[in-house]
């Protein structure tokens, strides 16, 4: 019978989200794949240090202690030559990588269905895009942020912002379109109305039902962070009810800026849909940029 990865939360993941591979991209942009191939097999016994995505990848691993809940897949558009040194670095640093799809240049995300994908990372945004329309949680790493803190090694810690990334941009619309005012007015007159479902909503539920199932070993600890102030408060959080999902911390913070929040929660990852948030955060946290909704059609 063939290997399924049926009930498991899958992450895709691309080598430049898991790995610091700046120094070889640079190699890749200024000059041509066959010079990064060369600069990559030259290395191949030189590990890769830890990525911005390391310390979320290590601590979800941890939860197959006594049973296989998490599946991590290499997805990159490296070529297999290369790859070598990515499965080279993920055994020295003790990550238990069994599975990578390398596509020598070629968009990899057509892979994701058939890997059952929960979650895909990478640090191509236009690799990101077609993710996400195709309808997978998807975010763009930013590679220059800051890495988790180990305070909380028992601990996989999960930010997300809400509109356009846990629910749909609907509100987000009327706000853009006609303002703050009429924003709270439609999200009051709504608030027993369940916003319609974002495409990080299905990890969210992923991450509950790994929640349940549960290990002494290491736990999940996850954060809404919102714009939204306590005025709309209510629509949010009945629609997370409304799904029978809790989330261990909301933080509803009316427009203050996110990141010092964002530094003392100490998220694994952070995920928003605007880049100015992203850019803040990631002074301080990991951080993604989740490219859906209003505020990513002309970008």
């Amino acid at each position: 019978m063939a290997t399924n990865l049926d009930g498991q939360l899958v992450v895709a993941i691309s080598s430049r989200a898991l790995f610091d591979l700046e120094e070889e991209n640079r190699v890749f942009e200024q000059s041509d794949d066959r010079a990064y191939m060369k600069l990559q097999l030259d290395r191949l016994d030189q590990p890769a240090k830890p990525g911005v995505a390391f310390s979320l990848v290590k601590k979800l691993l941890a939860f197959n202690t006594d049973a296989k809940r998490v599946e991590v897949v290499m997805l990159s558009r490296n070529d297999p030559v290369s790859g070598l040194r990515i499965f080279r670095s993920a055994e020295v640093n003790k990550l238990p990588l069994e599975r990578g799809v390398f596509t020598k240049g070629r968009a990899p995300y057509d892979y994701l269905r058939p890997l059952q994908a929960n979650l895909f990372l990478s640090a191509n945004p236009q690799d990101v895009r077609a993710a996400l329309n195709a309808g997978f949680a998807a975010a763009t790493v930013a590679t220059h942020a800051a890495h988790a803190k180990n305070s909380y090694p028992n601990e996989v810690r999960i930010a997300f912002d809400g509109d356009a990334v846990l629910f749909s941009d609907q509100a987000e619309r009327v706000f853009q379109k006609d303002g703050l005012d009429a924003f709270q007015k439609h999200e009051r007159k709504l608030a027993s109305k369940p916003l319609p479902p974002g495409p990080f909503m299905p990890l969210l539920q992923a991450l509950h039902r790994l929640q349940q199932a549960g290990t002494p070993h290491i736990r999940i600890r996850t954060a809404l962070v919102t714009a939204r102030g306590l005025a709309t408060a209510d629509r949010a959080i009945r629609t997370l009810m409304g799904w029978n999902i809790e989330v261990d911390e909301a933080m509803f913070l009316g427009g203050l800026a996110k990141a010092e929040f964002l530094r003392d929660f100490e998220p694994d990852f952070f995920f928003d849909d605007q880049t100015g948030h992203v850019d803040a955060a990631a002074q301080h946290v990991p951080a993604g940029h989740v490219a859906s909704g209003v505020s990513n059609q002309s970008t």
